[in-house]
């Protein structure tokens, strides 16, 4: 079950980059624009081990975002119930990633350890606030925390205010334990539709805002149908009534794309028609079949060549 959890957040953080910089800034309290660049590295790493085969591991994320000091994070997204193994994986990952990238001049090695961070989707009594790495040497002892983000404690507000999108497909994580009731209950059920509504409406005024693209909406509405996919399994009520909505969404959308496709190209086709008659100006072969003057100019120039 958690592989889909885990494979929505990965997907979503590579397909739709941008949305990890909310993110970044939430738990990490930096200031990125999100014009950054963001570079991501293979989440495979190779766990030496003395006396057995190496082991791989796999890390949700492991990427630099380029601000003006390059910085390298690392993201892992949780649903189980912490038991202490989360933070010892969590080092791992995080020295392997530091040796995998450590530089040795004249017999010194230097590694930069990630600056790293837990998604919890479920909050229990035992989920921290922070985790914490405390590393004894004979040099010193360096300790630092791990921030904690608990999914559950965002409402819609926080996420659409903040621009936390990247939260949306899990934001169902908070209704899981009144299923039962949704399933149960025809009037709780339609206002837990009603809510996804909301967010459905929110993420068309974002895209028409130019605030996320097509592609970026369609991949979080993908991804939200496919987590409630697998947390309802158990009610169908539930599944239906919200996973059809996410479903239906995918379908307007898909049909909408193709529709502006097709009416876009019906446009060229009337600009280059009247392009080729020669008769009208640039400007007025803009007015009359509703392109800018850019995009005639673009049109005239492919038939140039």
């Amino acid at each position: 079950m958690a592989n889909i959890y885990d494979g929505a957040f990965r997907t979503i953080l590579n397909d739709c980059r941008k949305l990890v910089i909310p993110i970044i800034n939430e738990v990490f309290g930096e200031t990125y624009t999100g014009e950054e660049e963001i570079q991501f590295f293979p989440n495979e790493h190779f766990l030496d081990q003395q006396d057995e085969a190496d082991k791989e591991r796999i890390t949700d994320t492991n990427f630099t975002v380029f601000g003006r000091t390059p910085k390298k994070y690392h993201i892992e997204c949780e649903s189980s119930l912490p038991d202490g193994k989360i933070t010892i994986r969590l080092f791992e990952y995080d020295a392997q990633i530091a040796l995998d990238e450590g530089d040795v001049t004249e017999e010194t090695l230097t590694v930069t350890f990630p600056n790293t961070a837990v998604l919890y989707l479920r909050t229990y009594k035992k989920t921290p606030d922070k985790m914490k790495y405390v590393i004894v040497t004979p040099g010193g002892t360096v300790q630092y925390d791990i921030p904690v983000m608990k999914v559950q404690k965002y409402s819609l507000d926080d996420i659409f205010g903040k621009r936390l999108l990247m939260l949306i497909p899990f934001f169902i994580f908070s209704h899981e334990n009144s299923f039962s009731e949704y399933d149960n209950n025809v009037q709780e059920l339609e206002r837990l539709k009603a809510e996804y509504q909301v967010i459905l409406e929110r993420l068309d005024e974002l895209e028409q805002q130019g605030v996320i693209g097509a592609f970026d909406k369609r991949t979080i509405i993908e991804l939200s149908g496919d987590v409630i996919k697998e947390i309802a399994q158990k009610y169908k009520n539930v599944q239906e009534g919200v996973g059809d909505m996410m479903s239906g969404a995918l379908i307007e959308t898909s049909a909408r794309r193709i529709k502006n496709e097709t009416e876009n190209e019906t446009k060229r086709d009337a600009a280059l028609r009247m392009l080729q008659d020669g008769e009208l100006s640039i400007d007025k072969i803009a007015k009359y079949s509703g392109l800018s003057v850019e995009e005639v100019e673009e049109i005239a120039g492919l038939q140039i060549v």
